[in-house]
């Protein structure tokens, strides 16, 4: 699994953010001069057109404004504040971004890895029975409490001791459908395991009650 990226904030939008809090500090007031663009660039040790953009940016929000030949003058305190809220909130929103980015890519990782421990059990089940597993097809009751519930939700696995490879829905196949899918009225399951699990899985499915504790799976999962 790769990892996502933090959002960079280029220079000279952080320049920008730097200069309008020093405005709404009072280190810089409403109506002075700012210095030239040569004497930012030093200061900040960026190049002028860093500068240049950064100024062209608190303009476009009515921080300074740009006089052609005659610097730039700052024009608001009220306009700087709101420009710092502004960044803040786009900041924050990037910051969430990220974050559910690296949820859904460690939620790939884990499925995956349950797709393996899944064919890891089909093959030593191929191993001990010396056959080859033919899976079992299972309809589900219309009627059946456990519609409307995921696999990893009713610990299909560790209630019965089957291992669902598939789901068949409205004519497709579904391959290992992983813990977080819900059943739906009309499912095919597809399960394999000995007679005993699956004489077992039959029972649960017709006689689950909503009302039964929910049995969470552990980390790796094994539906």
């Amino acid at each position: 699994m790769q990892n996502v990226p933090q959002h960079i904030v280029p220079r000279y939008v952080k320049i920008a953010v730097d200069i309008s809090t020093r405005i709404v500090a009072g280190e810089i007031q409403e109506g002075e001069k700012l210095k030239g663009r040569s004497i930012l660039a030093t200061e900040y040790n960026v190049s002028p057109e860093t500068i240049r953009r950064s100024m062209s940016i608190l303009s476009d929000k009515k921080v300074v404004k740009i006089l052609l030949g005659s610097g730039i003058i700052v024009l608001s305190k009220e306009m700087a504040s709101q420009f710092i809220l502004n960044f803040q909130d786009e900041e924050s929103i990037s910051e969430i971004r990220w974050k559910l980015n690296n949820l859904f890519q460690k939620r790939e990782s884990m499925d995956q890895e349950i797709v393996t421990l899944t064919n890891q059990m089909i093959d030593m089940y191929k191993y001990r029975r010396l056959n080859v597993v033919i899976p079992v097809e299972v309809m589900l009751p219309n009627n059946s409490n456990v519609i409307g519930k995921s696999i990893g939700e009713l610990g299909i696995w560790q209630n019965t001791g089957v291992t669902i490879i598939g789901i068949i829905q409205n004519g497709q196949v579904i391959i290992s459908p992983g813990p977080y899918y819900t059943f739906s009225k009309g499912d095919k399951i597809l399960i394999v395991g000995d007679e005993t699990a699956i004489d077992c899985f039959r029972t649960f499915i017709h006689e689950f009650h909503k009302t039964a504790p929910a049995v969470h799976t552990d980390d790796k999962g094994h539906d």
